[in-house]
């Protein structure tokens, strides 16, 4: 989504208001949870929806 957005994890990270430490874990899939504040703000910030983001396997 970030790509389709042609936005950084940089500017992702200030509109959102978290750390770019911490979205980069969430990119990288190694976080162990995400809190539905902070998926709505990144959905809200990359005008998408849960599943566009998320994968589960």
């Amino acid at each position: 989504m970030l790509a389709k957005r042609k936005m950084s994890l940089t500017e992702l990270s200030e509109k959102v208001g978290l750390t770019i430490v911490n979205l980069s874990i969430l990119k990288t899939g190694k976080a162990k949870g995400v809190r539905f504040d902070t998926l709505e703000a990144i959905c809200r910030v990359l005008d998408c929806k849960p599943g566009d983001i998320l994968d589960i396997s």
